[in-house]
């Protein structure tokens, strides 16, 4: 995707283990359109190291893809459940 003179080129993250979901935005002065958005679909992958891989593999996709200018990623919520708070760490962490 060709960036606007003026425009900006949003990719967002909503970090997930399971499911991931992205969206892209553009962004010229004060209003915002919707690109794409989606899900990275990882529950029928048992491994937990392909799920990390998936992910790297369909970001790096979309950045290609759409060439962002920025990148907004959700922040985890914290839990009482440690292991679930890893994960997902590892998650946000391939994503980035």
């Amino acid at each position: 995707m060709e960036n606007v003179a003026g425009e900006k080129i949003i990719l967002g993250i909503d970090p997930g283990t399971n499911v991931m979901g992205y969206g892209i935005l553009t962004v010229r002065g004060n209003k915002a359109g919707l690109v794409a958005m989606g899900v990275i679909d990882m529950r029928k992958e048992r491994d937990p190291y392909l799920r990390l891989g998936k992910i790297f593999e369909r970001v790096t996709g979309i950045i290609d893809e759409y060439l962002p200018d920025e990148m907004a990623i959700e922040a985890p919520f914290f839990g009482k459940n440690v292991q679930s708070m890893l994960k997902l760490g590892r998650a946000q962490g391939v994503a980035i």
